[in-house]
């Protein structure tokens, strides 16, 4: 029986679940974090959020060593409850991950046409509003393209490029950043909050699991680990790309309200080259702070693309969805036709626009904070010592927390009803194809 190709190593591991996490929010949405908290508010909310998922890290890390299933919440959910708590798991996983590889899609056209004004012409239609331009649609449709016949073809490819993404973003940050700091000064920093403390550090807080989902990632591609890599080797790239990947947050945050007055970002497009550009005066550092966007953009895509489709594949796998979506490519050793699938949900997507992808996202927030919580109920069903029980109890309730924070309508920045709305189509949408 044809099984999945065993070609990643721990690096691999590591720029995956880093590679997952780190898009280009950093870029297109630096306004919406500093308006939600301020420099340290936003600092704060990432810090915290990163380290409130230490315990969430662990119990993946330990599950993975016993379920080393490319299902990876699915196969935990199914053990501890039963195949419907594991569909659901990995369903609202898929969008959590899913939802990514349209936004990065639409996101390129943005970037482009902040390079080159001209791209925004030729609109073809228009979604709640906004324009929908023909060369954005060509670019996010030819992106998709790329990655989906990259991770056709193999795991090691997909990996090769996560590879060279991954270190490439983190050499072009720190030049900018370096740069940065010289230029800046602390008095661009104050206030400090957009508005109380606590409240600024909250409203930050309930955007982390969206910015911070990919961690998980490593478990997607435990069967496909080179031969001799130890299953307890998969805790590493995962403590080490969430710490990473949050320090990242909270450093681009630093270093952006460090260089121009963080108040005069709010509102801006593009708030992270603004910065640099009023700053420095020169065209230089934005077209480097873009090209690590590109890059970034690359990678991010790639990386939930590769754990959306090992989730589908799963689904397909177990004869929870139509099984034809659980083969496996005879030659190149992949999911072909789970890959085909997200390739074609992606650039279908991608014509709805920013307008409706963006309360999507907000969904795909919470998706991450329920695909956490089955985890740790799972492990802590699971797990019989006390001590491990205690971490996965401590997992749980922080996503829980995470849940609460966006559904409690009490509470600054829950759903709103498109949010809501996006959420219930979603569960039909899974109900129906898992009836069907």
């Amino acid at each position: 029986m044809t099984t999945l190709a065993r070609k990643l190593r721990t690096i691999d591991y590591f720029t995956l679940a880093f590679g997952t996490m780190v898009g280009v929010g950093w870029l297109v949405v630096m306004d919406d974090w500093l308006g939600r908290g301020g420099p340290l508010g936003a600092m704060l909310g990432f810090a915290i959020g990163g380290a409130a998922l230490l315990p969430v890290a662990y119990v993946y890390g330990r599950l993975v060593e016993v379920i080393p299933d490319a299902g990876s919440e699915i196969a935990y959910t199914d053990r501890a409850f039963g195949r419907q708590a594991g569909f659901a798991a990995g369903w609202m996983m898929i969008l959590a991950y899913g939802i990514v590889c349209p936004w990065e899609a639409v996101a390129i056209g943005r970037i482009a046409a902040y390079l080159f004004p001209k791209l925004d012409s030729f609109e073809v239609y228009r979604v709640s509003g906004k324009p929908i331009y023909l060369p954005h649609l060509v670019l996010g449709l030819a992106l998709v393209a790329l990655v989906g016949i990259v991770n056709y073809r193999g795991i090691r490819s997909s990996a090769t490029v996560q590879n060279w993404a991954t270190f490439a973003l983190l050499a072009l940050f720190g030049v900018f950043a370096v740069c940065g700091m010289y230029r800046g000064s602390p008095t661009n920093l104050y206030p400090l909050f957009r508005g109380a403390a606590l409240v600024s550090v909250l409203q930050t807080v309930q955007i982390v699991p969206y910015f911070l989902t990919g961690f998980e990632s490593v478990p997607k591609c435990a069967e496909e680990a080179a031969p001799g890599l130890d299953p307890r080797h998969f805790m590493k790239p995962l403590f080490l790309a969430l710490a990473v990947g949050a320090a990242f947050y909270v450093s681009v945050i630093g270093v952006v309200a460090f260089v121009h007055p963080w108040r005069s970002l709010v509102q801006q497009d593009f708030a992270t080259a603004f910065a640099f550009e009023q700053a420095f005066r020169s065209r230089w550092i934005v077209n480097l702070i873009l090209a690590a966007a590109l890059v970034s953009l690359l990678k991010v895509l790639n990386g939930n693309f590769v754990a959306a489709s090992r989730l589908l594949f799963a689904l397909g796998r177990r004869g929870l969805v139509a099984a034809h979506l659980g083969r496996i490519h005879p030659d190149n050793q992949t999911p072909s036709v789970a890959v085909i699938g997200i390739a074609c949900a992606s650039a279908g997507a991608l014509f709805l626009g920013s307008s409706i992808l963006i309360p999507v996202t907000e969904v795909g927030s919470m998706a991450s904070a329920a695909g956490w919580l089955a985890s740790c109920a799972a492990y802590y069903r699971i797990e019989t010592r006390a001590r491990r029980q205690l971490i996965a109890a401590l997992g749980g309730l922080v996503a829980t927390a995470m849940i609460l924070m966006k559904v409690l309508p009490w509470l600054p920045g829950h759903f709103t009803r498109t949010e809501c709305g996006a959420l219930i189509v979603w569960v039909v949408l899974g109900l129906v194809l898992r009836r069907a």
